[in-house]
This record gives C-alpha cells, sequence and structure tokens, in this order.
C-alpha cells in the first residue's frame, strides 16, 4: 500500500478482492505515505468466516467474501511520513490481525490539516491531532511501531535479486498456515422437505 490515501485505497481494493480465493495475504506496507486512520481495512482483514453459500454449480461461497487464513505485514522505517502509514500497522498489531515482519515504522502519527503557505513557495504546518489508545497512552508517535520479527532490507541482498523482509514475511505466514490450516468444511447434505406418505 503506498499510502492510506486515495492511491492506498484503490490499491487495497485492486489487490485484496482480487486474491480472496487465497488462503492467507502478506500487506506490503513499506514506504507507506499515510492518509487516513484505515481502521476499515483491518475490518476487512479480521472478517470472520459467518457462512457458505451452496450453489447448484461450482464451488460453494464463503460469506464475507475475505481472505480467512493467516495474515502478516512487512513495515519498515520509512512508513509513517503521515499518520495513516504509522496507523495501519499500529491497527494491524493492536487487532491482532497477524505478525509485523520488518522495521520499525517512523513515528509520525500527530497529522495536520492547517498548510499554510509562504512567500518563498514553502509552506508550514503544525499537527492538528494526536492519536492514543483507550489505556490511555500516546504509544506511537515518535516512537513508531516495533516490528514483531525485525529484518533488515540488506542492500547487498536486494542488489542480488532478494528482497529479506518479504521472503521473510512468507516463511512466517506458511508457516502460521501449516500449524493452523484454513479449515475446509463439507457441505452437509441438502435438507429434504417432501412428507413422507402415509
Amino acid at each position: 500500500m503506498p499510502n492510506t490515501g486515495f492511491r492506498g485505497y484503490t490499491s487495497f481494493n485492486r489487490y485484496f478482492f482480487a486474491q480472496i480465493d487465497k488462503e492467507a495475504a502478506i500487506i506490503d506496507e513499506r514506504f507507506n505515505g499515510g492518509g487516513l486512520w484505515a481502521t476499515d481495512i483491518i475490518e476487512y482483514l479480521k472478517r470472520p468466516l459467518l457462512s457458505y453459500i451452496a450453489t447448484r454449480d461450482g464451488e460453494d461461497a464463503p460469506q464475507p467474501r475475505a481472505i480467512f487464513g493467516p495474515k502478516v505485514m512487512i513495515i519498515n522505517e520509512f512508513a509513517g511520513s503521515g499518520s495513516g502509514g504509522d496507523g495501519l500497522p499500529w491497527y494491524f498489531k493492536r487487532a491482532g490481525a497477524g505478525k509485523l515482519v520488518g522495521k520499525r515504522t517512523l513515528g509520525g502519527v500527530a497529522g495536520g490539516w492547517a498548510w499554510h503557505t509562504l512567500m518563498d513557495g514553502g509552506s508550514a504546518t503544525a499537527p492538528t491531532f494526536h492519536v492514543w489508545n483507550p489505556e490511555g497512552k500516546y504509544d506511537v508517535e515518535n516512537q513508531g511501531v516495533p516490528p514483531d520479527i525485525e529484518v533488515e532490507l540488506d542492500p547487498l541482498s536486494v542488489r542480488q535479486g532478494h528482497d529479506p523482509q518479504l521472503e521473510k514475511a512468507v516463511e512466517v505466514v506458511l508457516a502460521e498456515l501449516e500449524k493452523n490450516p484454513v479449515p475446509r468444511p463439507k457441505r452437509p447434505p441438502y435438507p429434504t422437505y417432501q412428507r413422507p406418505r402415509e
């Protein structure tokens, strides 16, 4: 997700819902430029399986539409130049949606609405709001969101065609999937509504 604004929501809608037949998900939040708080994205990631729709032909459709297996989010120190870049992994962690892999986010979660243009063409702003948790603590601003599994994005590995953070995220999600496979309930027989003949 490049941000939690228009581009980020477009990206999430395009790629997440196109993959709802998958068993697990990895959300790449690195370099996220922020935007909105993204709590609704967490709701999609935490949807519980409620039912299946049996069809005359084809596979049964789970409801609601979601990915019900394990999820991992990749974060880095460049996510968080806007509130949502820190907010998304913070809510992901607080909601218990999955593990965070990578490096601690930036910690720039205080957002601002008032942008004042200066005479030289620059701009100035001041924080307009600040996030705190229900336990009464400001625990993201100037601290960032720490990963559950810290992995450095080693430049040499990247030049050799590897992404150590992504590779670790894949390893973690596959291990979670092996430990807790997605349930595959068997469709019950169709009910019979005919009255027995007397």
